[in-house]
């Protein structure tokens, strides 16, 4: 067990540093996606509304997209701080193995390590 956290850590290579930039990060996405969902709920316009002015499809579905996107991310960055908290932080869900520190400096929220992320959107 000491081994493979010897492994996980220089593969890793999170210093306490690293782990507070990343929480820092992780804290204004989730900041900036509560406010887009507040702002795409407060442009969103009633069915009456809606109704009246004729909205083009088009337009109601980009604004429903927008906001599952950002639900969808919301909650990717909200796992990542519980994961955080629970100490789980930085290993992959699939292969339980150590995610890249490079890897999570550019995607914080990141579930997988690189391969299984490969592995996965190959399997779509």
């Amino acid at each position: 067990m000491v081994n493979d956290q010897i492994v996980a850590d220089r593969v890793t290579r999170l210093s306490a540093e690293d782990l507070a930039a990343l929480r820092a990060n992780l804290t204004e996405q989730r900041l900036f996606r509560l406010e887009q969902l507040q702002q795409l709920a407060d442009a969103a316009p009633s069915r009456a509304d809606d109704l009246r002015r004729h909205d083009a499809p088009s337009q109601v579905e980009v604004h429903v997209m927008l906001a599952a996107a950002a639900r969808m991310v919301l909650t990717d960055v909200e796992a990542a701080l519980r994961r955080m908290d629970e100490g789980r932080y930085g290993t992959c869900r699939l292969c339980r193995g150590p995610i890249a520190r490079e890897r999570l400096m550019i995607v914080p929220q990141a579930r997988y390590c690189a391969r299984c992320q490969h592995v996965r959107e190959a399997g779509r």
